[in-house]
Formats: structure tokens, sequence, C-alpha cells
């Protein structure tokens, strides 16, 4: 065998091991190239079309799309007034007739041109029927991808997945994965030992979007489940959701990372940076997390807890990693960090039990017996709803004011979810009109004014 000659191009592209590295000037003159040969590709394409069997072919999809279009008018509202009167179906099977409903003319489409390609398929040729056969792959693809999509709860999520799928498959049907990924390889830069290209950038939203969707719809199960366990307390119900998602969440995060190449041991540098960065600007955000975490650890608040903070009188509706949603009896709804719930006093009407104790005050004449005066009011008390009769209410005398003996009615009540004025006011209703049946008077301060002999009393009449 001869030796290669050394002024010959090809012989030194096969006797080198590897080739060489693409500078940014031959990466834009190959992606040139790529979309050169594309372009013509394009053209070949769009002059084939114009030939009579594939406009003949362009014609029927246009028709079909025509005929598809009217069966949405004739058949949609009819399909609509039969979705209505399913009134005892479930809700998700509402919500799949309801995405179907409104994908009806797409679906007609499909059955329509998988219709037209097997009965020109049994009666000409394939090669008939080879462009409807791809028109037809193209639409079914796309519909599924729109069905598929409809999972994804984020809107935003949504949109990037399906129209990254739509272009996927389109090139998948088409048969143009290969030169349009050398395109997106083409267009790049070097980042240190990492070469960043479009296509890697792609790959990697994909990739991404993908794991984040599935960790959601995951994390999504596992919370509906876990909050229907009955034998979990509501505290670690919180706590349980809250680890799944970040383990999650986190591990399609690195798991993405890894896919498209990144290199994790970088991350130190980062994570180093973000602590810094933690400890001295996020110290407040950093306390709410942790004291949310040892609240749910604990246990002693919850969501339906009753409880007092302050001012602020109402019960646990959520408890979120920052902050505690607590609604009130007037409807509003304060976020209260979870840092105040650590280091401030409160008061837990339902931490161990929900049994709750309350003290009204009053008085009476002193020309009223106090004997009675304590039957009376107990008794009123015992009348009242929500006051409870096995754990009977007290009356004692507190002292003996300026112008009334004072008593102290205790009574107990296992509801404090609904409210306390309003059975402080419902006893203290029932204790006037017992008071009222029985002729005990509830004094008020009274002034007496003396004349003291020898003075005048003088009158002046205004100007």
């Amino acid at each position: 065998m001869e030796p290669a000659d050394q002024n010959d191009p090809r012989a030194a592209v096969e006797a080198s091991p590897e080739p060489p590295d693409l500078g940014a000037e031959e990466a834009l003159n190959q992606a040139l190239e790529l979309g050169q040969e594309l372009f013509e590709q394009g053209t070949t394409l769009f002059d084939s079309l114009l030939r009579p069997w594939n406009f003949y072919q362009l014609c029927i999809a246009a028709g079909l799309v025509l005929i598809a279009i009217l069966l949405r008018r004739l058949l949609g509202p009819r399909i609509r007034a039969w979705m209505a009167s399913r009134e005892g179906w479930p809700k998700w099977r509402m919500r799949v007739l309801v995405v179907v409903h409104r994908r009806l003319m797409p679906i007609f489409f499909v059955i329509l041109i998988w219709l037209a390609v097997w009965i020109m398929r049994e009666a000409t040729w394939p090669s008939r029927s080879y462009l409807l056969g791809i028109i037809a792959e193209l639409a079914t693809a796309w519909l599924f991808v729109v069905f598929v999509t409809r999972l994804i709860r984020s809107p935003v999520m949504r949109t990037l997945v399906r129209y990254g799928a739509w272009i996927y498959v389109t090139l998948a049907i088409l048969n143009a994965r290969d030169e349009a990924a050398q395109i997106l390889d083409s267009v790049g830069f070097q980042l240190g030992d990492v070469r960043l290209s479009l296509l890697l950038v792609v790959q990697g939203i994909v990739i991404l979007a993908a794991l984040v969707t599935g960790a959601r719809f995951i994390s999504g199960t596992t919370a509906a489940r876990v909050q229907a366990n009955e034998d979990i307390s509501p505290s670690m119900r919180v706590l349980v959701v809250k680890a799944v998602q970040v383990l999650l969440y986190g591990a399609a995060f690195f798991i993405g990372l890894r896919a498209i190449g990144v290199d994790l041991t970088g991350l130190a540098v980062l994570s180093g940076a973000i602590g810094v960065g933690l400890g001295f600007g996020l110290q407040k955000v950093v306390s709410n997390l942790v004291s949310g975490v040892i609240i749910l650890l604990d246990k002693s608040i919850k969501p339906g807890d009753v409880i007092s903070l302050g001012d602020t009188f109402g019960w646990i509706n959520t408890l979120g990693a920052r902050y505690a949603s607590v609604v009130t009896r007037d409807g509003r709804e304060y976020l209260i960090p979870n840092e105040d719930l650590i280091t401030n006093q409160v008061v837990n009407w339902s931490h161990s039990n929900e049994f709750v104790r309350l003290d009204i005050y009053f008085g009476t004449a002193y020309h009223d017996d106090p004997h009675s005066v304590r039957e009376i009011a107990i008794e009123a008390a015992k009348g009242v709803d929500r006051v409870l009769g096995f754990r009977p209410p007290v009356c004692h005398i507190v002292g003996f004011g300026d112008s009334s003996v004072d008593y102290i009615l205790r009574f107990w009540i296992r509801d404090p979810t609904g409210g306390l004025t309003n059975i402080r006011g419902n006893v203290y209703l029932a204790l006037w009109d017992a008071f009222r049946e029985h002729g005990i008077s509830i004094p008020f301060p009274q002034r007496e004014v003396k004349v003291l002999e020898g003075s005048r009393l003088e009158t002046r009449q205004a100007d």
C-alpha cells in the first residue's frame, strides 16, 4: 500500500484521531450550510406539492377541514346539551367531556382524514395518499399532545411543553430531527470546560419541564392522599406534604442538570455563597422557615386550632413555610409570621382539648337575696345553647361594690370556633330575662347632692 500523500487533505482527515475544534467562524459557516441545505429541501418539497396528485391531496385535506368545522357547528350544541343532562357524573368525567368538546373540530378532522387515507390506499396506489398520511400523522400527534398537556396545571409550563412537543413531533414525522439538531448544536459558545449550545439549552428546558411536571403531579397526588388520611394529625400532614414537595422538586432539579451534562461539583461554591447571603440578608426568612418546621414537629399549633395572639383571635386556616393564616370571626385573614408564634405568648384555646371556660361579671342590688341570685344565674346559663350541661355553670360572689353585690358566672363550651363574644352575649341576655322575671334589679351608680345649712342656691339665667 502506498503511503498517503501529505498534501492530500482527505489523508490528513483520515490520519487524525479526533476532529479539530471548530472556531466561532467555522461553526457559523456550518450553520449557514445546514440552513442552506434545509432551504433547498424546503424548495424541493414546495415544488413537489405543486404536482397534480400532491395538489389533489392538499385540496382533499382542506375539504376535510371544512367538513370538520361544519360537523362541529352541527353536533357541538347537541353534545353540549347532552353534557348538561349528566348531573350525577363525577367532576373529573365532566372535565374530560369539556376538554373533548373544546377539541371537537380537530377530533373530527383526525377521524375524517384517516378514513380518507384508508379509502385512497384501498382504491389507488399508496403513493397517491402519501401526503395525506403525513398530514394525518401530524394532526393525530398534535391532538395527542394537546390532551396530554392538559394534565399540567401551570399555564406557562403547559404552553412551553405543548409548543416544544409540537415542534419535536413535527420534526420527527418529517424526518428532520438530525438536521435541526445540527443547526442548534452549531450555535453556541465555550464557557470554561463546558460548551453551551442552543441544542443543550433546549434539551435542558424540555427535560427540566418534564421532570418538574412529573414532580408536581406526584406531589399533588401524594398531598391529596395524605390530607385524606385521618390517622395522621393535621400538623404532620402539612409536614409530610412539605417534605415530599422539597424532595421531589430538588430531585427533579438535580436530575435535570445531570441529564444535560452539567457538573454539579461546581454548585459547592454557589451553595457557599448562598449560605453567606442567607446569614446576612435573609435572617428573618430563615427564622420563619425554621420556626415553621418547629411548629409542625412539636404540634403546638395545627390547622383548625383557635388561637389568640395579642388582639387577634381566630382559627388557624393553613400553616405555610413562612407564615400561618389566621381567620377571624369578621372574615379577616391575618398572615402571622411563624417566628411570632414561637417567640410571643400564644393562647391556644383548643391545644389539648376543645373545652373552654368563659367568665362573665355582673352585679345586683343589695336588697336582693344573694342565694337566689346565684341559683337564678346558674339556671339561666344552663338554658343557653352551647353551654355544657355535664360541666354545670357556677356562680360566686367576688365582692361588695359601691352600688351592687358583684358576682362572677363561669360556664364551659366545647366549640370555640363558633365564637366567644356571641356566647357571652347570649348568656347576658338570659340573665337579663331571668332577673326581670324574678324581680331582681341591676343597679347603677347614683349620686346625691346635699345643700348644707346656711348656704344659698342661686340660679342664673343665660344671656
